[in-house]
């Protein structure tokens, strides 16, 4: 079975800007470490979520606080020799872009943002023992930036506070390990991508005065570990799955005087996330080949969430297909996600209520064999 054709309809799902848990925007993906040969490959995915809901106090709509947003990402393996490889990957990791509309003097949340960015160059060098075992792993170099405002009277006193959090870059390490039979195109592989401990300068203010010129904040971003598997269940049809868990519980921002005011407090609330995909590709021709995949997300037990991140779980569908020429490999995908009813709140108190919203992504990624 030629392995790298069917799995190639899989990185069309890859490749759309799927509605993760928490932050997280690409997944830390590095199946590009796992391509036959030398291989480099670029992926853009733009998603479209739609998240509405209803003020608590006023009783009015809330129109969509999700902004569409797009990713990119590009990455080289060079096979050194038949045991030795190593992959450069670039992606955006993480990032938020929730608005809510509104004037902040007559409604619970109007001109609460959420905007964060990131960047992360992972160097990865795989060994591979010849008995279908390999070890993985290497450096990330990572950078993050933010601005938050907490807008509205569900904020009281902190109504109309912001702050600015600059780029930083920081530095982690991923490690993991494969086993693999090629006869059967089955690989499972176990990788763990550490925290990331981000020191940001910010800048405070509230309601347009400056209340802290500058201070350092502390920002880690989550570990995860994930669990890749496929194999083979007949000619030309391939099962596969992930499971994905971040423990974003520990990602806290609260930076000095919003620390003060709240009593140590965060700016964020996130759960810890599971994230399961498992889905079926076949190759219906030599070239041509597609697939489907389900995905979960799991939920937290409370339905109140921050209100940076209004919605609780998700589940999703996936379609994608891809046409291999003699050295490209071009791949699209669409994905369908429910995203999970919410009610976002401060104080421990629902401001407003989240439901029956959703999300479209689409991506295309081409790969090329050298």
């Amino acid at each position: 079975m030629k392995k790298y054709i069917i799995s190639s309809a899989l990185v069309a799902l890859s490749s759309t800007a799927a509605m993760a848990g928490g932050l997280d925007r690409s997944g830390q993906p590095i199946g590009l470490l796992f391509e036959k040969g030398n291989y480099g490959e670029f992926s853009f995915g733009r998603a479209m979520p739609s998240l509405t809901g209803q003020d608590s106090a006023t009783t009015q709509p809330i129109g969509n606080v999700a902004d569409d947003f797009s990713l990119a990402a590009a990455g080289v393996k060079y096979q050194l020799n038949e045991q030795l490889s190593f992959a450069l990957i670039v992606d955006e990791p993480f990032g938020a872009d929730i608005q809510y509309p509104g004037n902040p003097a007559a409604s619970g949340l109007g001109g609460t943002t959420a905007i964060a960015q990131s960047n992360a160059i992972t160097a990865l060098g795989r060994y591979q023992f010849g008995n279908g075992f390999s070890i993985h792993g290497g450096l990330r170099s990572q950078t993050i930036s933010g601005d938050i405002t907490l807008s509205g009277l569900a904020y009281g006193p902190l109504n109309g506070y912001s702050v600015n959090l600059q780029e930083d870059r920081a530095y982690g390490y991923v490690i993991g390990a494969a086993y693999e039979i090629p006869d059967i195109a089955m690989r499972v592989a176990l990788t763990y991508n550490s925290e990331i401990k981000h020191e940001l300068n910010s800048v405070e203010r509230l309601r347009g005065a400056v209340v802290n010129p500058g201070s350092v904040t502390e920002v880690r971003t989550p570990e995860s570990y994930v669990l890749d598997f496929q194999t083979g269940v007949a000619a030309d049809t391939l099962v596969f799955g992930s499971i994905r868990y971040a423990n974003w519980s520990k990602t806290v921002i609260s930076p000095r005087v919003f620390n003060a005011r709240t009593r140590g407090q965060s700016l964020t609330n996130i759960d810890d996330t599971i994230d399961v995909t498992i889905g079926v590709g076949r190759k219906f021709t030599e070239k041509f080949s597609a697939s489907v995949s389900l995905g979960y997300l799991t939920k937290q037990d409370d339905d109140l969430v921050s209100p940076l991140s209004p919605s609780n779980g998700a589940v999703s569908i996936g379609l994608g297909a891809s046409y291999q020429l003699e050295k490209v490999t071009i791949s699209g995908g669409v994905r369908y996600t429910k995203l999970g009813d919410a009610r976002p709140a401060t104080a421990n108190t629902a401001r407003a209520t989240f439901t029956g919203n959703d999300a479209v992504s689409v991506g295309v990624k081409v790969g090329y064999r050298f």
